[in-house]
């Protein structure tokens, strides 16, 4: 029996204090914290999962759902098609070198607004197109045979050392799957339509300079050759090219394509000068 704090005045014995129980470290049930409220983890607690704790910010049921943003795509491609328009329309001499146009008034034209045909028109700033006229708008750049001519050499010097390699190094029936872009060159060709022929002329010599696996040379090659394509302001010959002129810078395609199949380096080499030279 335990005893009292203070000693028995009977046997006059002193008394050990009382000591208090040992704690019972036996795991007990886990510990239900009040709702809302997180209980600090210990030792009974280890090995238990904890309730995860409440976000500040975090989606509750009670809260109305966030609507999802417009999408952006559709005004992206109205831009992308005004861009595509742009280009066609510089090519073919539509839009006239020296001339300017607003962004309304060829918004007009195009049945859209404004916006699209600004943000389309500062891409063909970048690309040296087009010049900003404050207060009124865009000017197509005017092109002399000079810069066609410096464009040419540029081209040459970057494409010819490229397929004389790929000449040497790509076998014939890998060269032979690019035989329906060449082709696809001389029926362009033979529409007339200075457009559709540009747009299939830059995709044969991107398909062929795609096989050196060089991305940023394809690239810079590709806007060479879409600046090539531009319409000088006093040509050297008359504007736009006939049928006959686009018929043989396609024919070129095919006589290259014949070359590399055969992997003779010397008719590549005078092909693609002779290309690139007659290239307008």
């Amino acid at each position: 029996m335990k005893q009292g704090a203070q000693g028995s005045a009977a046997t006059g014995t002193p008394q050990v204090p009382e000591m208090p129980d040992a704690p019972d470290h036996r795991p007990g049930p886990p510990r239900v914290p009040p709702q809302g409220r997180v209980a600090p983890a210990t030792d009974v607690d280890l090995g238990q999962a904890a309730p995860a704790p409440t976000v500040r910010g975090e989606h509750t049921h009670s809260e109305q759902p966030i609507p999802r943003p417009r999408p952006v795509v559709q005004r992206a491609s109205v831009r992308g098609q005004i861009l595509d328009a742009l280009r066609t329309a510089l090519v073919t001499g539509e839009l006239t070198p020296g001339a300017v146009y607003s962004a309304p008034a060829l918004g007009e034209r195009f049945g859209v607004s404004a916006t699209p045909v600004r943000e389309a028109m500062q891409q063909l700033t970048l690309e040296g197109a087009v010049e900003v006229v404050p207060n009124r708008g865009f000017r197509v750049v005017e092109r002399g045979a000079r810069e066609l001519a410096e464009l040419a050499e540029v081209r040459a010097l970057i494409e010819v050392p490229v397929m004389l390699r790929l000449a040497r190094s790509v076998p014939g029936e890998r060269w032979a799957e690019l035989r329906p872009l060449a082709e696809a060159t001389v029926r362009a060709a033979s529409t007339g339509c200075r457009a559709t022929y540009a747009e299939s002329d830059r995709t044969f010599h991107r398909a062929v300079l795609s096989l050196c696996g060089n991305d940023q040379l394809v690239q810079i090659a590709d806007d060479l050759h879409r600046r090539a394509q531009w319409p000088l302001v006093r040509p050297a010959r008359p504007f736009p090219r006939g049928h006959a002129d686009l018929i043989a810078d396609a024919a070129e395609h095919t006589a290259l394509l014949d070359a590399l199949i055969a992997g003779d380096e010397d008719v590549v080499r005078s092909l693609v000068g002779e290309h690139f030279a007659g290239a307008r």
